[in-house]
């Protein structure tokens, strides 16, 4: 490493101007210069554990004051600090230890505060508040901790109590309005929570413009990193976004929930905290997989994570496998070598859910049974919780109306997909009848459900049975009918498919000219939109499996243009389906092509391979996924291959 030099004379001068402007890491640098000559100089350990902990590297600073009590032990302050660096670093047994060697009775009450703080973050929350009762019960320490208990065990508007007496007594504090936000979160109560929120980042921008809020937003990418500053902590702002972004996802606002994370005061990723690092990888997780799971994957192997790490990374590994690329043996492997997190982070029923989603792959049979005694459980609850209702409304008992729908609603979140895991394995078995069987079974508690409505009308799809899925389809799409490039553009292509096959054309013909005036609104040239592309490629796709190739294929072709914005890896999927179909069938001679088509085939090919030079034809969304040739082919390449079949088939 290279030296740092210091004028003679001015190193004490330097590196206390370094902590005070906040420029911890080059106080670090000097301070580590020092130790190599003077490995127990108590001045340079404690300015290096305060400098490593203000930098959030709470494994460096516990080492450093594990040293600093080896080198002076009768000072307790010292064991204090390396108690607190042992429990933000996640070592929560080493730290109970620790607590142990503090003697002075001075300390006494801050030991009992940082033994109920290892408690809590262990889950063991009857201990923490045995020990928090020894403390003075005056203290505002105590008062705030006992909301965070109360919290904890989702006694909502006693622990809001609480925070604001805290607030009332000791005057504004963002962490204490932050906590109140939570609280209306945890209790679904969106709207007072945001109210919050808005309040801390208008406070934050107010008296710290300093920390560049909405930088990044503005279109600044060189917005210069602001760092984990004590202000920066003082404001709260990092857990204001983070938890308005969590609003926003749970609301399905992902824009909105994009714009949260990345008004954050600018700082560098290795300085993000975990928490922003998790809400970025779910964020990103549609666009960016790849990154998403890198992300995930870090965060699983450090200490501490948020708990949701575990469950969202297995889960996800289960979304994103498909026939061509699966995952479930890596989710299978993650729970496997993770036994602690299973036991600690994961509710019986996500373990037994999970346990069934990846059984299901070697053994459909087994799955469908658990995910059947699931389902069985989950209903029962249902029951229970619509009999609740009942009983509440003829009592005329408004509150515990709305707390018993609630928790209905709860029961029902999840209980769906519960329901979803156990059509798939039909699903994927092309046993659509009994897809649909299983789903008319759901109906009773489910048919309110948008996701349900949407899955019934792709069975229909699927089954030919194209009014029926209208019916479900329709009412969505008209919904939505301002905003339709938020709705997924398979559903758009599948009414527009089901209006063809039921001579409904006008109406086809009409959603397509709505995507398209959408589509021309779109400004931002960095965003390709792909819906009415999509919408043409799934016709065209209909009019091939139906024999008509003249005019599938060249309505495929034609839903491409312009050939450099609309062939991406999905679209030359569904494009490259049809012309090999169309190859095999004219192998066969089963059909025959005039030459003008053949022309426009292979004009088509010569510009894939002119603009997909780049463009890979599978999305590995686990990084090395694959190494072997099919999956770094590009398009450039296929096309090329493609167009020799035509070529020699024409001949």
């Amino acid at each position: 490493m290279m030296r740092v030099q210091v004028k003679e004379g001015e190193m004490t001068k330097t590196i206390y101007t370094h902590i005070m402007e906040q420029k911890y890491d080059k106080a670090v640098k000097i301070l580590n210069q020092q130790l190599q000559f003077f490995p127990e100089s108590r001045c340079a350990l404690s300015l290096l554990g305060y400098c490593y902990y203000h930098m959030q590297d709470f494994a460096s600073a516990a080492d450093i004051y594990g040293q600093l009590v080896q080198v002076v032990p009768e000072i307790d302050e010292y064991k204090i600090y390396h108690v607190q660096s042992l429990i933000k670093a996640g070592l929560y047994e080493e730290a109970s230890q620790a607590c142990t060697s503090v003697e002075s009775p001075e300390y006494t009450e801050r030991v009992l505060m940082l033994q109920a703080t290892i408690s809590y973050e262990q889950e063991e929350t009857q201990l923490a508040r045995s020990i928090l009762d020894q403390c003075h019960p005056d203290s505002e320490e105590r008062q705030v901790f006992e909301g965070a208990l109360l919290w904890k065990e989702k006694r909502y508007a006693e622990a809001m109590k609480l925070f604001n007496d805290a607030i009332t007594s000791t005057g504004y504090q963002a962490s204490l309005a932050y906590n109140i936000a939570l609280c209306y979160y945890s209790s679904k109560q969106y709207g007072p929570a945001l109210k919050h929120i808005a309040e801390i980042i208008e406070r934050g921008v107010r008296d710290h413009p300093e920390l560049s809020v909405g930088a990044l937003s503005e279109g600044d990418l060189k917005a210069r990193s602001v760092g984990n500053t004590s202000v920066l902590r003082e404001t709260a702002l990092i857990e204001a976004f983070n938890l308005k972004s969590a609003i926003e996802y749970m609301t399905k606002n992902m824009e909105a929930a994009k714009d949260a994370l990345a008004d954050m005061p600018p700082r560098d990723e290795s300085e993000l905290d975990p928490v922003t690092l998790h809400n970025q990888a779910l964020i990103e997780m549609d666009e960016k997989p790849t990154e998403g799971f890198r992300k995930l994957n870090f965060l699983l192997n450090q200490q501490p994570s948020p708990p949701e790490t575990f469950v969202n990374l297995l889960l996800l590994y289960c979304k994103y496998s498909c026939p061509d690329e699966s995952y479930y043996d890596l989710a299978a492997d993650i729970l496997a070598e993770n036994a602690e997190l299973t036991y600690k982070n994961m509710k019986p029923e996500d373990y037994e859910f999970l346990d069934a989603l990846i059984l299901g792959q070697s053994s459909p049979e087994e799955a469908y049974r658990r995910f059947d005694e699931l389902s069985a459980k989950h209903v029962e609850m249902l029951r229970k919780g619509t009999k609740n209702i009942q009983d509440a409304r003829r009592q005329r008992d408004q509150t515990q109306v709305k707390k018993y729908l609630a928790e209905f609603d709860d029961a029902l979140a999840k209980y769906i997909p519960v329901l979803m895991g156990q059509a798939k394995i039909y699903w994927e078995l092309e046993n659509y009848s009994m897809v649909e069987k299983i789903f008319r079974q759901s109906a009773e508690f489910c048919s309110e459900d948008e996701s349900w409505k949407l899955n019934v009308a792709h069975i229909f799809f699927m089954q030919e049975k194209f009014k029926e899925c209208i019916r479900y389809y329709e009412p969505f799409v008209r919904k939505h009918n301002d905003d339709l490039l938020n709705v997924t553009a398979i559903i758009l292509a599948n009414l527009c498919v089901a209006y063809v096959m039921t001579s409904a054309n006008e109406e086809a013909e009409e959603l397509m000219r709505l995507v398209e005036r959408e589509e021309e609104k779109v400004k931002d040239p960095s965003k390709p939109v792909y819906h009415l592309c999509i919408i043409n490629l799934v016709i065209g796709t209909l009019y091939c499996t139906k024999g008509n190739f003249e005019f599938g294929i060249s309505r495929i072709i034609k839903s491409l243009e312009p050939y450099d914005k609309k062939i991406g890896v999905d679209t030359w999927y569904y494009a490259k389906r049809c012309m090999l179909a169309l190859a095999e069938t004219l192998a066969k001679n089963m059909v025959v092509l005039n030459d003008e088509v053949f022309d426009d085939i292979i004009a088509f090919l010569d510009s894939a391979d002119q603009v997909g030079k780049n463009i890979g034809t599978t999305i590995n969304v686990v990084e090395a996924a694959n190494e072997d040739a099919a999956s770094k082919r590009t398009v450039s390449q296929e096309a090329r291959m493609i167009k020799r079949f035509f070529l020699k088939l024409r001949d």
